[in-house]
């Protein structure tokens, strides 16, 4: 006999009527194998949530009332215990998603997340004048945390994808020093009592085109001082552990960054410069860090030098040469020809450009620059076309005085 309300309508299978007169409809998720129940106050509304079930598990997804409450937050942990990545890249991405996103996107519950919801997010961002690289990151956390849904049955649709756009500012186009600038800077570092001990350093990183990192983490025996090479296994990297901030002896960011770079005769002579130099003031590496040791650029301390002071002495150098250009074209009376900021960064940057004037192979220049992809070395050297160099290249391309036509 069928069951009835107590309006006297026929009540189908799981549908009932509780003494308080509100109705439940109870099932069993198909994919979990939990029991579950919802609640309405009329029948009408009962079976609207039945309809949304119903379709839920013939679309495979899951139903189970607890999943239903599963926040933002909850969906990136799941996910980050996915990743089988480096455990300072793990602490980056939960420090980004810490600062930006846990107290904002992250309390909403994945059911109820709407493209509205993200879009409206990296808005924001944008008002705040955050880069676009950055929110592009922020992206990066988000877009594969939904798709990780999907793919479990939470959710059937990423709301994420395809929300990044155009949002944050431009990154600002990199610049690598022209060759006379070089060449300024480096006779003014070597003619300066107070920076020239930061000499040989530089000329390392503009010739060999190292990753800051990578610089301040190579040790004597990286060096092949006889068959004149560098071999680059792994960088220091300097992040928070679980003894607070300290260097880390890290494997290079990818396969590519293992590599034996050959020296140019201005590398080379750094080196021997700065053995003399670590023998003259003491310099010599008294620390141990991931089993290794004897690193060669270190602070008077006995410690390798930290990503930051090399940006900091950077910048010192910069600042000092302009001070000094600007004296001179004071007495000179003409325009100063200043030097622009540069950071370790722009080292490299200017190194991967010398070696594109010099007509290097890209795939030379890929494998000397340690990147995984051709495509990330010819974004970096984009600095080629000066006035003159265009000039020059173009002059390869004049053809012979016309021949008159034979009548």
């Amino acid at each position: 006999m069928a069951r009835k309300d107590n309006k006297g309508r026929n009540l189908k299978t799981g549908e009932y009527q509780r003494p308080d007169g509100r109705y439940e409809y109870r099932y069993k998720d198909e994919i979990t194998g939990k029991r579950n129940s919802v609640y309405a106050a009329d029948l009408a509304s009962l079976r609207e949530m039945e309809k949304r079930i119903n379709k839920d598990m013939d679309d495979l997804l899951i139903t189970d009332a607890s999943v239903k409450k599963l926040t933002v937050n909850t969906l990136f942990e799941r996910y980050m215990a996915t990743k089988n990545i480096k455990e300072r890249t793990k602490k980056n991405y939960i420090r980004m998603w810490d600062y930006r996103i846990r107290n904002t996107l992250g309390n909403i519950r994945v059911v109820d997340f709407k493209t509205s919801h993200v879009r409206t997010f990296f808005s924001t961002l944008s008002d705040e004048g955050l880069a676009h690289s950055t929110i592009k990151g922020l992206y990066g956390l988000l877009n594969p945390s939904f798709e990780l849904a999907v793919e479990d049955g939470i959710i059937r649709k990423n709301p994420v994808t395809g929300t990044l756009g155009d949002y944050g500012a431009p990154a600002k186009e990199k610049e690598a020093l022209t060759l006379e600038q070089q060449e300024k800077l480096l006779k003014f570092v070597e003619q300066s009592n107070v920076y020239k001990p930061h000499l040989p350093m530089m000329q390392v990183m503009f010739g060999a085109c190292l990753r800051v990192s990578e610089t301040i983490g190579l040790t004597w025996s990286d060096v092949d001082m006889k068959n004149r090479e560098i071999h680059v296994g792994g960088q220091l990297v300097y992040y928070e552990g679980d003894e607070g901030y300290c260097f880390h002896d890290s494997e290079t960011k990818t396969d590519a960054g293992i590599r034996d770079i050959p020296m140019t005769q201005m590398v080379y002579d750094a080196f021997r410069k700065q053995r003399e130099l670590n023998l003259m003031l003491g310099l010599q590496s008294n620390v141990e860090i991931g089993g290794r040791s004897g690193f060669i650029f270190n602070t008077k301390h006995g410690r390798p030098i930290m990503p930051a002071g090399v940006n900091s002495f950077l910048k010192n150098i910069v600042n000092a040469y302009n001070k000094k250009e600007t004296k001179l074209a004071e007495e000179e009376k003409r325009e100063p020809e200043l030097m622009p900021p540069i950071s370790s960064h722009t080292l490299r940057h200017t190194g991967c450009t010398r070696l594109g004037e010099n007509n290097v192979n890209p795939k030379v220049m890929q494998y000397v620059m340690g990147h995984s992809d051709a495509q990330i070395t010819m974004n970096v050297y984009n600095h080629i076309a000066e006035k003159s160099h265009v000039e020059n290249e173009m002059s390869k391309m004049n053809l012979p005085e016309t021949i008159p036509a034979v009548v």
